[in-house]
């Protein structure tokens, strides 16, 4: 009896005009090579992130780091985020604190 644990990329989509890339990723238990259970996992990746000194009102902005991704996230967020969607995103994401 031989009980093994993968995790698959189920699904990567793109979406909106930021080009947020959602991840789908599904942990699947087998026992024998029959299937004993599933669980999906999901997470958005965007350009980059920011956050804001209350004290000073400074905004920093911090480029998302993809390298412990898969090849193939990695792949897909360096073609879809290109200078201008990076730039569009900094500016709504600064806005949305104020700045």
């Amino acid at each position: 009896m031989a009980i093994t644990k993968e995790t698959v990329t189920a699904k990567i989509e793109v979406v909106g005009q930021y080009k947020a890339v959602q991840i789908a990723t599904d942990t699947v238990i087998k026992e024998d090579g029959t299937e004993l259970s599933r669980s999906r996992h999901r997470k958005v990746l965007h350009p980059s992130s920011a956050s804001k000194n209350t004290d000073t009102g400074e905004i920093t902005v911090t480029q998302t780091d993809i390298s412990g991704e898969s090849s193939e996230i990695q792949s897909v967020c360096n073609a879809v985020w290109t200078d201008s969607v990076k730039s569009a995103w900094e500016t709504k994401i600064r806005a949305d604190l104020g700045g």
